[in-house]
């Protein structure tokens, strides 16, 4: 077996692992997710879950984190709760990605959130009156709002 960067060379294909996080705020009733408007393509200047890449040897929870604080400026050390891993094919147009998502739920936070990194824009939507997501973010939120009983 041959090894590259101290890991087995592996004749199989290997998806890309991304990180995605559902942030909701509110009560019952007032519920809002924080979504992010992307720079770049694939999607660019459509709303997504904030989320992106692991960094190399980066746990999923971690990027989670990360990729919050760096695309909305909100800086989250509470509990994340997996919503579920997602990989249907297609879900992105660069290739086979698989995604796993968090969920933080902040509460009655009025936490202040600004657009860094490749977010162009950052908001607070009512989930009842969400725009049309990127990916598979449609699919995702479902899983998510039902994972919190709405």
């Amino acid at each position: 077996m041959r090894y590259t960067r101290g890991m087995p060379d592996y004749e199989y294909p290997r998806p890309a692992l991304t990180a995605d996080a559902v942030v909701l705020r509110g009560v019952a009733g007032a519920r809002e997710v924080l979504l992010i408007r992307r720079c770049f393509d694939p999607f660019a200047g459509c709303w997504a879950l904030p989320g992106g890449f692991l960094d190399e040897w980066e746990l999923a929870e971690d990027a989670a984190r990360r990729e919050l604080a760096e695309e909305t400026g909100v800086v989250w050390s509470g509990p994340l709760s997996l919503v579920g891993v997602f990989g249907k094919r297609d879900r992105d147009p660069r290739g086979w990605t698989v995604s796993a998502v968090y969920l933080a739920d902040l509460g009655e936070s009025d936490v202040v959130v600004r657009a860094g990194d490749d977010a162009g824009e950052a908001r607070w939507f009512p989930v009842g009156a969400l725009p049309p997501l990127a990916f598979d973010h449609d699919d995702v939120m479902a899983v998510a709002l039902t994972h919190v009983g709405l």
